[in-house]
């Protein structure tokens, strides 16, 4: 027992002697410097950050991806318009999508409906504050039909007139209307694969002002768009793909870049992938609009065929040069008179060999004016001929 009471006071008398150490260590604590951290707060972590760099006088503001996106979003939507129609054909159900259409048309289309019915068909958007709106022509190819458009606020105007583009799948509206906010237009020469892409539209002709976001998948497609079984295709040449979901409702909308700039026009998805969709660059659009502000209407040379672009794969495997395949030669067209055929090859025009990465065919005759002779190098029958072609001025 008195071994235990010795152990208990030693084991008291150690703990006195370490507590007055520690208590004469800590008097001694102000006397010890430790550098300050300055760790951020977490509420200043998940804020967009903010780098400045010297170059001059400019400075560099790098925000992180949502900001640019609300950022980008906040710009254009109110020059973002809803485009509707009113017409005695049955009206878009989304139930009756045809998943072979890329141009979204829908198996009613054709069908009258017991009488005439309202229904937003697509999307469009300002390019000039006094009412002038860029769409799609395919959205608005029912000539009997009247338009409106319909602002994010709301307010309805009616179509008063429609300019078609018989060379692209464009079109330009004209409303009664002043003070609109136009879109600012992009660059998309300056487009890179992998950077941001924004599209806006009035998604399944119901979700208006619906915002998807993505990537461009890639530059210079070409595809063959339109209803396989409703006898309507068309050519496009020189396309954005992205992935931002596109959907029915969505053609003639903007494909906006990370800075709020419209780089192109949506058109078209593909109906054997996912999250395939196109764009027409919006430098065509450029060039469209000037041609119309110049001449008060669309000027534009054609050749008159339909046709596919032979891929270099293609051509290899079927032993035939690069070009576009003649499927259909018009009537009374530049290219009748000259003795064009369906199953001729065009493989140059000017010396100038036809391929993707050229733009194809209808980008090359774009540059073209009214009244120009081209000449034509046709593989026809195994053998190469040069035709000779004066482009007229194709009609809407």
């Amino acid at each position: 027992m008195l071994k235990r009471i010795l152990s208990y006071g030693l084991v008291f008398l150690l703990l006195l002697w370490l507590g007055n150490y520690l208590g004469l260590l800590k008097t001694n604590l102000p006397n010890l410097s430790f550098p300050s951290l300055n760790l951020p707060k977490i509420e200043e972590l998940t804020k967009p950050q903010q780098v400045k760099l010297n170059e001059g006088k400019e400075t560099v503001r790098l925000l992180n991806e949502e900001s640019l996106i609300i950022n980008a979003v906040e710009k254009v939507s109110s020059s973002v318009v809803t485009i509707g129609v009113v017409s005695n054909r049955q009206t878009f159900n989304p139930d009756e999508f045809d998943l072979f259409s890329p141009f979204f048309s829908y198996p009613g289309e054709n069908q009258p409906a017991p009488s005439s019915q309202s229904q937003d068909i697509g999307t469009g958007f300002v390019i000039t504050s006094d009412g002038l709106i860029v769409t799609n022509k395919h959205v608005v190819s029912l000539v009997e039909g009247k338009y409106s458009v319909v602002t994010k606020d709301d307010k309805r105007y009616d179509v008063e007139k429609i300019y078609r583009d018989p060379a692209n799948d464009l079109a330009i509206l004209k409303v009664n209307a002043q003070g609109l906010k136009s879109a600012e237009l992009g660059d998309s020469a300056k487009l890179k694969v992998g950077q941001l892409a924004i599209a806006i539209g009035t998604a399944l002709g119901e979700f208006r002002n619906t915002v998807t976001t993505g990537v461009i998948s890639g530059l210079g497609r070409g595809i063959t768009a339109g209803d396989p079984f409703g006898g309507f295709q068309e050519r496009l040449d020189d396309l954005i793909q992205t992935d931002a979901a596109i959907n029915p409702g969505n053609s003639g909308g903007p494909l906006l870049n990370s800075g709020g700039q419209v780089v192109g026009v949506n058109v078209a998805v593909s109906a054997q992938g996912q999250n395939i969709g196109f764009a027409i660059p919006i430098d065509t659009v450029k060039e469209v609009v000037q041609n119309f502000n110049e001449t008060g209407k669309f000027s534009r040379p054609y050749l008159g065929i339909r046709y596919s672009q032979i891929s270099k794969q293609a051509a290899l495997l079927n032993e035939v040069p690069e070009g576009a395949y003649i499927r259909e030669v018009m009537s009374d067209s530049p290219a009748e008179k000259a003795g064009l055929q369906v199953g001729d090859i065009i493989s140059k025009i000017d010396n100038v060999s036809l391929n993707e990465k050229n733009g194809g065919l209808s980008q090359i005759i774009s540059k073209k004016k009214v009244g120009d002779t081209i000449n034509l190098t046709v593989f026809r029958d195994g053998k190469e001929i040069n035709v000779s072609v004066i482009l007229a001025e194709a009609q809407s």
